[in-house]
């Protein structure tokens, strides 16, 4: 979950490094430093904090030297201070090493080490590479950090340098991203393509147990015998433009407000209007394959999960078919079951979230088809699933996940729509959703227009302590994930429940300072949805009601109504999420907190 840059070539380091870890910042920013190769030997500044003020610290004291290696941490082991930061090094101060993932035994390892005269100066897993490194065998770095890593159990995307030989980089995987850019006469290192776009298109993306060599003339794989890979070199197809503010305040703001594009690229020349289908070329499911299918399993973490719950509702009233939605990290240490013609769906925004890339893994071991869809080309998800649906959502810097979750939902919607076509989905049911689906985009536009009302009614609720968030059937989700945004960016306690099972125990905490949010679309269960307003509105809670265009005056049982245009019923969480985006948002603006780095979280958790 952290950020690592790497850069070797005829430039200075620092500037491009410090360039690197600013677009990273999203994958953590409790802490920030960078080690420079500077021709005497390793030279190392890191503090706690943000990237800014490392950069300011670099101004008052530069660092030269062509060759180097930096990193922004999310805290795993030990706390977020200037002494854990990362770049970590030896015992001589003469090899530096960043790490992304989580070293399982470093414990057992930091003891052995101990006790051969090593001694540690950090709490982290990290530091003990760095001393692995220095222990290991080998008459190269390369060498050295392929005998230390096979003492090491965990997850790693690293990159080392060493005093002892200036102008290399080395790179090693294992369960965290990392990558290669490929530039005129110099290359990176990073584990997020963001942080290399504006120098190089072209990456190599790593696979686990490779380690690339990296010098000013030239780059290398292998495997851990030291066998040179063959990896393609791929293109990033999105602009530096993507990952700029564009004169928004915020990326959240950004990203939110760009949806009725995301969920167009999502759609664009997906959809067959006249045999009433989707086309989804990259899906590897023929038509065979879909009539053995007897079940859908979906594994996905945090707002996934959610828009797994609406593609639950979505698939099995197109297909027909039962769906179980999965929390990756609970599915994958559970006893698996081989049922035959399970289907798997991984849903993850990176494409490298760690306990849904081992669930996908888990379904596989016992026979499953998976398919992923995943926002990021390229990504392990992508690159292990049997097939799969790109978001085509662009990059998504905000850490509160808003455009990529209606765009999961559109990519679900379309799975739907193929897997219902192939499986006996009647004609005019198929074109009827085909259609609902191309309106989508003008009606997220519409939706969004809600921005103003909304800004007046955070207003009125930023100070509350304490929200509930109801909802039925495919809206229930949208619940979910409302309140989940408001905790995520306002850290203001939200519940999303089940509007029916209010009555089972969260009715007892409405009175007039708990404000009751309810998703409340045009569809089967409103009525139903209306008398759960009123036990609210008798126990003196205040409700505000997302619902659509038309419903009749809710006047006198609600305080506030935000109106989203009406829509086929099960893509109506498309729309009824937006207006809750916006109002955490403007909460958690009003509240003053870091949109963009809420407090203990970062965007791509590659670690469990």
């Amino acid at each position: 979950m952290c950020g690592i840059v790497g850069y070797i070539g005829p430039r200075q380091a620092a500037p491009i490094l410090l360039e690197g870890l600013r677009r990273l910042e999203y994958r953590g920013y409790d802490s920030a430093g960078v080690a420079v190769q500077n021709g005497g030997g390793v030279a190392v500044r890191k503090l706690a904090g943000r990237v800014q003020g490392l950069r300011d610290a670099l101004a008052r004291e530069p660092l030269a030297g062509t060759s180097g290696i930096a990193h922004t941490r999310w805290a795993t082991h030990g706390a977020p201070t200037t002494r854990n930061a990362h770049p970590h090094v030896d015992c001589r101060d003469r090899i530096a090493v960043v790490h992304n993932g989580i070293i399982e035994n470093a414990d057992a390892l930091r003891a052995a080490l101990e006790r051969t005269g090593h001694r540690f100066r950090t709490e982290t897993d990290t530091e003990t590479l760095a001393h692995l490194i220095e222990e290991a065998a080998g008459t190269t770095l390369e060498e050295r950090v392929a005998t230390a890593l096979g003492d090491v159990v965990g997850t790693y995307g690293l990159a080392a340098i060493s005093a002892e030989e200036p102008g290399k980089i080395v790179v090693a995987r294992q369960g965290s991203p990392v990558l290669l850019g490929i530039g005129e006469n110099e290359f990176f290192v990073a584990s997020d393509a963001s942080a290399v776009l504006a120098h190089t298109r072209s990456v190599v993306y790593l696979d686990d147990g490779d380690i690339a060599v990296l010098t000013p003339d030239r780059y290398h794989v292998m495997d851990a015998n030291a066998h040179v890979q063959l990896r393609e070199v791929s293109d990033i197809a999105w602009d530096l433009e993507a990952i700029e503010l564009g004169g928004y305040p915020h990326f959240m703001l950004k990203e939110i407000a760009e949806q009725a594009q995301t969920v167009k690229s999502t759609l664009r020349g997906r959809l067959l209007f006249d045999p009433g289908t989707a086309r989804l070329n990259g899906l590897n499911l023929p038509p065979d394959a879909c009539a053995g299918i007897s079940r859908v399993v979906i594994v996905a973490c945090g707002t996934s999960w959610h828009a797994g719950l609406v593609g639950r509702h979505i698939i099995e009233t197109l297909a027909r078919l039962p769906v179980v939605v999965e929390y990756a990290s609970e599915y994958r240490y559970r006893p698996q079951l081989a049922i035959p013609g399970t289907l798997t769906i991984a849903i993850s925004q990176s494409g490298e979230t760690a306990d849904t890339l081992e669930a996908m893994r888990a379904a596989r071991a016992v026979g499953s088809r998976v398919i992923g869809i995943v926002n990021v080309v390229g990504s392990t998800i992508a690159r292990e699933a049997d097939g799969g649906i790109y978001l085509h959502a662009g990059p998504e810097i905000g850490v509160a996940s808003t455009k990529a979750f209606t765009s999961q939902i559109a990519a679900l919607a379309l799975f739907g729509l193929y897997l219902g076509h192939q499986r006996g989905l009647p004609l005019a049911a198929g074109q009827g959703f085909a259609c609902r689906l191309a309106q989508l985009p003008s009606l997220v536009a519409r939706a969004l227009a809600l921005e103003p009302q909304v800004r007046e009614l955070a207003r009125v609720y930023a100070e509350r302590r304490n929200f509930l968030y109801l909802g039925r059937g495919v809206n229930f989700p949208v619940a979910l994930e409302g309140a989940l945004k408001l905790k995520e960016i306002s850290y203001i306690h939200a519940e999303g429940y089940p509007a029916a099972e209010m009555k089972h125990g969260p009715i007892a905490l409405i009175d007039a300072d708990m404000p009751v949010v309810f998703v409340a679309p045009q569809d089967e269960v409103y009525q139903k949805v209306l008398a759960n307003m009123q036990e609210v509105k008798a126990r003196g809670g205040r409700i505000i009601a997302v619902t659509t265009e038309g419903n009749g005056d809710l006047g006198a049982l609600v305080d506030h109504r935000l109106c989203v245009p009406a829509t086929a019923p099960l893509l109506s969480p498309v729309l009824t999420t937006l207006p809750l985006q916006l109002l955490a948002y403007h909460i958690a603006v009003l509240r003053g907190c870091d949109v963009d780095r809420p407090r203990n979280l970062a965007k791509s958790v590659t670690v469990e």
